[in-house]
C-alpha cells in the first residue's frame, strides 16, 4: 500500500492540512517546474516556434491516461471549470436545436461554475433548469439522492450536469448509471471531475459522458488557473467560446500566420488562448506524472486506511458521515452535532492549525497522501472536546 508522501511537499510539521477540496498544496516538483518556467521567460531569445507546441501534447496524453481514455486529441486546456462548462453551453442548443426548450438537470447546492453558464442559455434559447434536491434524513442518503437523479431524467431532459463527488460533502454519483439513463432519454451528460480526478478512479470509456471538465488545482494537485476538459463526439466540429491564432491549422509556421485559415487545428478547438503557458503547463505535467505513479486507486486505498478509525470514533460520538458506498475516502462531510456553534468550532480548529472547510452544517474533510495519523488524531481530538 502507498505510504505517506508528505516528504514530497513543503507542509510544516505542525500544520494539519485536511483541505485538498479547497486547494492542494504544491508538490516540490510542481513548484520547481513552475519556477523553471518563470526563469525560462527571462531568456525569451532561447524560445523557438516549436516551444509553443512541444509541451501541450504531453499534458493532454497524461490527462487522457489518468481518466483511462483513448484519444488525447479530445482534451482541451482551459483556465477554469466555468470556461469548460461555457463551451458546453455554447454548443448544446446550437448543435442540437431539438433540445431547445427542454430541461437542464442540476443537483441542489451545486458549485456556482456549474450553474451560471446555463442562465444565458435559458434566457436566450428557452432551456429550463430543474434542480434535484437531496432526500430528507441520513439513512441511505447518497443512494436515495442518486435514485432521485435517475428518476428525474426523462424525455424532457436536454442536459444533465453533475459532479462525480459533491463539493460540499463528498456525495458520490454513479456516473455510469446516470450516463446510461441520459442516453436513453436522448440527453447530453456533462461531468465536473474537479473534486475527484486524480484521487478517485474514473474511466471515461465506461462512463461515456459528453464532457468531463476539471480544474487542475485540487485533486489533480496542479497550479491554479489551468485545468483540462475532455469533449466527446457531440462536440466535434462545434463552436469554441473564443477564436485564437493557435487553434487554427498551420499555426506551427509563424511565417504564414497571416495566411488566415478557416479550419481549426485538430485537438486544439476548445483550448483557451495562450494555452502554451510556460509556467503552468510544465507544473501540471509534473503533477499528473506523480499522480500516475501513485495511481488514483492507491490514493483511495491510502486515504481509506487513514480515515477508518477516526470515522468510527466520531460516528460513536454522534457525528454522521455518508456510507462509504456513496462517497470517496478523499472527501467527505461530517454533520455537526446538535447545538454546536459552527463558527466557534472553525475558530478552534484554526487555532490548532487544523484546516478543513465548513459548508453549511457540514464539516468538509479532504485528506490526501500528504496526511498521516497525526493529522487525523488532531482533528478527532478537536471535535471530541
Amino acid at each position: 500500500m502507498l505510504t505517506c508522501q508528505k516528504h514530497l511537499f513543503s507542509l510544516p510539521d505542525d500544520v494539519h492540512y485536511l483541505n485538498c477540496a479547497t486547494m492542494a498544496p504544491n508538490m516540490k516538483s510542481v513548484e520547481a517546474a513552475a519556477i523553471q518556467g518563470v526563469l525560462r521567460k527571462s531568456r525569451p531569445f532561447e524560445l523557438t516556434q516549436e516551444s509553443w507546441f512541444e509541451e501541450k501534447p504531453t499534458l493532454k496524453r497524461l490527462f487522457t491516461e489518468l481518466i483511462q481514455g483513448a484519444d488525447s486529441e479530445r482534451v482541451a486546456l482551459i483556465p477554469a471549470v466555468s470556461y469548460g462548462m461555457s463551451t458546453v453551453a455554447k454548443n448544446v442548443g446550437k448543435k442540437k436545436k431539438e433540445l431547445r426548450g427542454r430541461e437542464i438537470l442540476l443537483i441542489q447546492d451545486e458549485f456556482p461554475s456549474d450553474v451560471y453558464p446555463w442562465e444565458e442559455l435559458c434566457a436566450d434559447e428557452g432551456f429550463r433548469i430543474k434542480t434535484v434536491a437531496p432526500p430528507e434524513g441520513t439513512t441511505d442518503r447518497g443512494k436515495r439522492w442518486n435514485g432521485r437523479v435517475l428518476e428525474a431524467i426523462n424525455a424532457d431532459t436536454a442536459l444533465v450536469v453533475l459532479p462525480h463527488c459533491h463539493w460540499t460533502d463528498g456525495t458520490r454519483f454513479d456516473l455510469a448509471a446516470i450516463s446510461k439513463r441520459a442516453k436513453e432519454a436522448g440527453a447530453l451528460f456533462a461531468v465536473d471531475g474537479t473534486q475527484s480526478v486524480g484521487a478517485h478512479p474514473i474511466n471515461i470509456q465506461e462512463i461515456e459522458p459528453d464532457a468531463l471538465i476539471c480544474a487542475g488545482y485540487k485533486t489533480m494537485m496542479g497550479p491554479y488557473s489551468l485545468g483540462l476538459a475532455w469533449y466527446g463526439e457531440f462536440f466535434d466540429d462545434g463552436t469554441p467560446i473564443e477564436e485564437n491564432w493557435i487553434n487554427r491549422e498551420g499555426s506551427q509556421n509563424f511565417r504564414t500566420l497571416t495566411q488566415y485559415r478557416e479550419r481549426r487545428a485538430k485537438g486544439f478547438r476548445y483550448s483557451v488562448g495562450e494555452a502554451s503557458n510556460f509556467i503552468l503547463v510544465p507544473a501540471l505535467i509534473k503533477a499528473l506524472e506523480q499522480l500516475l505513479a501513485w495511481m488514483p486507486e492507491a490514493v483511495q486505498e491510502y486515504t481509506g486506511a487513514l480515515i477508518a478509525e477516526p470515522l468510527r470514533v466520531l460516528q460513536e460520538k454522534g457525528y454522521w458521515v455518508e456510507h462509504s458506498d456513496w462517497r470517496g475516502n478523499h472527501l467527505f462531510g461530517l454533520t455537526a452535532l446538535p447545538g454546536v456553534d459552527i463558527a466557534a468550532l472553525q475558530q478552534k480548529l484554526i487555532e490548532r492549525k487544523i484546516y478543513v472547510s465548513l459548508r453549511g452544517n457540514s464539516i468538509r474533510v479532504a485528506p490526501s497522501v500528504y496526511n498521516d495519523a497525526n493529522d487525523m488524531d488532531a482533528f478527532v481530538d478537536a471535535l471530541m472536546k
